[in-house]
């Protein structure tokens, strides 16, 4: 598990989550799971969009290690928003409000197996729960939904706007086998000075010392509020050159605002600094600013 990633996982506990990066040789993003340590010897890449699969099998036979790779019979559900946590009670009693963030718990509802992570694709308090019987996948939804009928609970997809708001990465949008940690700022998942290989070391030493080519930057578009999030990378544009691009932008009510996720050249990041958006049907002025764009410090989703 360690060599498929450069987060040092060294002092990971058993029933603990890391959000980490599966890097190729190049140093490029194949993937950003979380890991659950399930056991000393089991973990769990809960993955982003793209297959990782292949990729471990390889990995272990080329390196020759005496690993068992396989995808369990694990259905995933995510219960996230700032009512999550009453609803889980419902169904888990009191004991479940002491799960901490990232961590993970083994639990039974109406004899199905579960495990429980304080985690979630929202930037909103949330959980993930893992059915470990995909027969019972119904019955999972009906419960939780009967649970959750009380406070509102709907299904539906993971809030754009709140991703976006959070900083929050998505894969073949923000990133892709051609983005390398550093250009994301996401030194903390990268760790050099271990002792220990990871596929890519050797080229993430020679980026970080020459320093990536990019830089990912926050946007706020000036324009009519965008009704509908891109589906397309706009050109960013600086003294009539492409620096860059959007990779995700939305109109958030929250802060009245049109923000956004770009990647631009070196050179060219400037917090503070004006650039123009070339949208679909227009082109707008655009400044950008740090991310995340609200709750920096995740207290929240630590709530």
């Amino acid at each position: 598990m360690q060599y498929l990633t450069p987060r040092d996982l060294t002092n990971m506990a058993v029933g603990q989550c890391k959000y980490a990066l599966i890097t190729n040789a190049e140093g490029g993003i194949l993937n950003d799971p979380i890991i659950l340590r399930l056991d000393e010897n089991k973990f769990w890449i809960s993955l982003a969009d793209s297959d990782v699969l292949f990729w471990a099998q390889g990995v272990a036979v080329n390196a020759g290690f005496d690993v068992n790779i396989c995808e369990p019979d694990a259905s995933p559900l995510q219960l996230q928003g700032p009512r999550s946590m009453d609803i889980m009670k419902v169904l888990f009693d009191e004991e479940i409000a002491d799960l901490k963030y990232y961590r993970i718990r083994n639990m039974t509802l109406d004899g199905m197996d579960l495990i429980i992570s304080r985690t979630g694709w929202s930037s909103e308090l949330g959980y993930e729960i893992y059915l470990q019987d995909g027969t019972r996948g119904t019955d999972l939804w009906d419960r939780i939904m009967a649970a959750g009928e009380p406070f509102g609970l709907r299904p539906g997809h993971t809030s754009t706007i709140r991703r976006i708001e959070g900083g929050m990465l998505s894969y073949h949008a923000d990133m892709d086998i051609k983005t390398n940690p550093f250009e994301l700022g996401l030194d903390r998942l990268v760790a050099l000075d271990v002792p220990h290989d990871f596929i890519g070391k050797a080229a993430l030493v020679d980026i970080k010392r020459r320093g990536p080519r990019r830089k990912q930057v926050g946007l706020i578009l000036d324009t009519a509020p965008l009704s509908s999030p891109n589906t397309k990378f706009w050109p960013v544009i600086k003294d009539g050159n492409v620096i860059g691009k959007v990779t995700s932008a939305v109109y958030s009510p929250r802060l009245v605002k049109n923000i956004a996720m770009a990647i631009v050249n070196r050179e060219s990041f400037k917090l503070s600094a004006n650039v123009e958006v070339q949208m679909t049907d227009h082109t707008c002025n655009a400044t950008m600013v740090a991310m995340p764009f609200y709750d920096p410090k995740k207290r929240i989703t630590k709530s």
